[in-house]
């Protein structure tokens, strides 16, 4: 019961969902490529993504020290089912604004 109060909880703030949508529309990205996309700052951003990586949402892979979210994969009925459902909102969603190269970010 625990990880589902906190998956309820996780969709409980229109930031996170916002980010659960960025991420769905544009896949795997740079935690840097979020930060400018989005227009947050660093620290705050970290608390959105931890929230939703431990209400199982999103993975992280580390590679050297940069982090890239993408939404987990096979997710379970309920979580997809979020997902779907947070398609369907009414959300304006920013453009992706890459600014990491291939194994590097420019943050």
């Amino acid at each position: 019961m625990e990880v589902f109060l906190k998956s309820v909880a996780a969709l409980n703030d229109a930031t996170r969902v916002l980010i659960l949508r960025f991420l769905d529309e544009h896949g795997e990205c740079c935690v840097c490529d979020l930060q400018q996309s989005l227009n947050m700052i660093q620290s705050r951003l970290s608390r959105h993504l931890k929230i939703l990586k431990e209400a199982g949402f999103i993975r992280v892979d580390r590679q050297g020290t940069w982090a890239y979210y993408s939404i987990r994969m096979p997710l379970d009925l309920f979580r997809s089912e979020a997902i779907r459902e947070i398609k369907h909102l009414d959300i304006a969603l920013p453009p992706l604004k890459k600014t990491s190269e291939v194994g590097a970010c420019k943050v």
